[in-house]
């Protein structure tokens, strides 16, 4: 793993964190394939449940780096998009820890994850419309399914920010923090999460994630396939159990 990005892993969450502040954490092609790596291994490890990324030194990602982009150098992967995330999300949960600036790319790397949790003083846009640009990662995708329609038209085409506040309002951001705060806020919330039965989130946020786009005629069978293998697991035994003997239960997975 580069240090450009550096991993954690503990109680089955890992960390992911960009780790560029001398560019505001800007993307170049190192930082995409290091963080494909890292939701990689999030999804293949077992013993993990979610994940958090986020950025050091008080910025979350300001996006693709320029000066790399204007050297012909990409900011993304073919096929996981960029940062190597944004069009093949993991399949575990992930959540953005946002601190200070997500800025373009920053803002379409916090929208392909599930959950956000930002401190008050962090801001979100895409700006690319005031450089001639657009923001190509899923922003435009994603932001009007994350706010309203016409909020989300205003800051696509102006490339305003959009404060953590405003944010939160909207329901983009989950949860706010003090400044500082936002990676134990979203650990705090990882922890949470990973107290569950993994089959059994992994399984919820394909139904939530998925089932927008499924038709009338498919969504019970679509509904079915993914929660079957969940209530004929072990660990829903081992749930039924441990409520009954009033304990914490001890998930295998299975």
């Amino acid at each position: 793993m580069s240090d450009l990005v550096l991993t954690s892993f503990d109680d089955g969450v890992a960390v992911i964190t960009i780790n560029r502040p001398g560019a505001r954490n800007a993307v170049n092609r190192a930082v995409a394939e290091a963080v494909a790596e890292a939701v990689d291994e999030l999804d293949a490890r077992e013993d993990l449940v979610v994940g958090v990324i986020t950025g050091a030194g008080g910025t979350f990602c300001a996006g693709a780096d320029l000066k790399a982009l204007a050297a012909g150098e990409r900011s993304g992967i073919p096929g996981r998009g960029f940062c190597g995330v944004t069009e093949t999300p993991p399949a575990k949960p992930l959540i953005a820890a946002v601190e200070g600036y997500a800025l373009g790319g920053g803002t379409e790397l916090a929208l392909a994850c599930d959950l956000i949790v930002a401190a008050e003083s962090a801001k979100f846009g895409l700006p690319e419309t005031k450089r001639g640009l657009i923001a190509a990662g899923g922003g435009l995708v994603r932001l009007p399914r994350r706010i309203p329609y016409t909020v989300a038209m205003q800051y696509a085409l102006t490339g305003a920010f959009l404060h953590a506040e405003r944010a939160y309002e909207l329901g983009m951001v989950n949860e706010l923090t003090a400044e500082g705060d936002a990676l134990e806020g979203a650990l705090a919330l990882a922890r949470e999460i990973a107290a569950n039965g993994p089959l059994a989130v992994g399984a919820s946020k394909q139904i939530v994630a998925e089932s927008a786009d499924w038709t009338a005629d498919e969504v019970w069978a679509r509904n079915r396939a993914a929660c079957e293998p969940v209530f004929a697991s072990a660990d829903a035994k081992e749930g039924a159990r441990a409520f009954a003997e009033k304990r914490a239960p001890r998930w295998s997975g299975q």
